[in-house]
């Protein structure tokens, strides 16, 4: 079973950016859809991004715009690239597969405060 884990969060001001990383134990981007979910507190976990084997993006309409998923095949490492930030962003972010398998990882934190 591949893992996945995350980092890459922090504390930032409103229209700072942030660059999340996701580590995969195995080769999985060139086989399966992944995504960039969040969960604020009090709120559902919603997805932010994804992004097919073929490279074909999606964004939800807060981010659309403002972020970009990408992902490095040779370094088996998926990322969402996070620009002018807002209050708003701050949630906890995962990445699983799109759509998202059973099992969630510990995520990365991200707040944005002035």
């Amino acid at each position: 079973q591949v893992q996945l884990v995350e980092s890459g969060g922090g504390l930032v001001q409103p229209g700072e950016s942030l660059r999340l990383s996701c580590a995969a134990s195995g080769s999985i981007f060139s086989i399966y859809g992944m995504g960039w979910y969040r969960q604020a507190p009090g709120k559902q976990r919603e997805l932010v991004a994804s992004i097919t084997s073929g490279a074909s993006t999606n964004y939800g309409d807060s981010v659309k715009g403002r972020f970009t998923i990408s992902f490095d095949n040779a370094k088996n490492t998926l990322y969402l690239q996070m620009n002018s930030l807002k209050p708003e962003d701050t949630a906890v972010y995962y990445c699983n597969t799109f759509p998202p398998g059973r099992g969630w990882g510990q995520g990365t934190q991200v707040t944005v405060s002035s």
